[in-house]
């Protein structure tokens, strides 16, 4: 299975070690504490948003985020975002937290150009995360989902991001591993999350290696997974497992966007 189950999968995985950090590569999958959390909220947001609003404007955008924080309450929320939410004028709020990439993918297997990718991804951030490297975040991983499902080589897509963004890739992850640390910004999660994109074999490596970097497992995990499954099929076992955890809501969504998604593939 591919999509944006890659992003959601990546989120239910990392979501028990995201307080409780782990260097370990062999982690237990799937623990009694494995949930959806706000990554998955929002990245159904962005989902239902691009299904139901072919003007994609901030406004759809900014009520529907409302409406799902609303219902699915307690899901990790941020301070600044949960005043957001319950806002009656919500406005931007100058973020470059890595909240912005790691709700984007829905973008990155919708959008039929490049260009159309780094637009939707640019409003998909700007309606909260309008500061210059919380945009810049949801772009990037926008742009390597797209190329990826354009055939571009791990090394193109690196190439590209690295130049565009002036993001630093040329770091391994074991030269990563060993200082870093919990980071919610854009400029240390989203590199990150690319280079276990980079490194990882298959989809279950990937994620592994991303939370086995003991920082903010489930976004680490949801940005690098949402990149490698668009190429790499998230095993059926793993993809189940998470699909029985999410609403019944989210099922359905989950399918109507995928069924769109390879409507819009198969038109390229």
């Amino acid at each position: 299975m591919k999509g944006i189950i890659g992003a959601i999968a990546g989120d239910v995985i990392g979501s028990a070690y995201e307080f409780n950090p782990t260097r370990e590569y062999g982690f237990e999958l799937f623990t009694p504490k494995s949930t959806f959390t706000d990554d998955t909220v929002l990245t159904m947001a962005n989902a239902q948003w691009l299904l139901e609003d072919e003007q994609h404007s901030h406004e759809t955008l900014v009520n529907i985020m409302q409406d799902l924080c609303h219902r699915y309450e307690w899901r990790g929320y941020g301070g600044r975002f949960v005043q957001w939410i319950v806002s009656s004028n919500p406005q931007p709020y100058d973020s470059f937290g890595n909240g912005s990439a790691m709700r984007v993918s829905p973008v990155g297997y919708y959008a039929k150009t490049l260009d159309e990718a780094l637009e939707l991804a640019k409003i998909s951030a700007e309606v909260t995360h309008n500061h210059p490297e919380g945009i810049k975040g949801a772009q990037a991983t926008a742009a390597a989902i797209f190329l990826a499902r354009q055939g571009k080589t791990k090394q193109e897509i690196s190439k590209y991001v690295a130049e565009t963004f002036n993001y630093d890739l040329s770091r391994t992850l074991e030269q990563i591993r060993p200082d870093y640390t919990f980071d919610e910004t854009c400029q240390r999660t989203v590199p990150e999350a690319i280079t276990c994109y980079m490194e990882g074999r298959d989809y279950e490596d990937v994620v592994r290696l991303a939370v086995s970097l003991a920082a903010d497992a489930d976004t680490l995990a949801a940005i690098a997974g949402s990149i490698a499954s668009a190429t790499m099929d998230v095993p059926n076992e793993i993809a189940q497992r998470v699909i029985s955890l999410l609403s019944e809501e989210f099922c359905t969504l989950l399918l109507r966007f995928n069924e769109m998604a390879v409507k819009r593939e198969a038109a390229l």
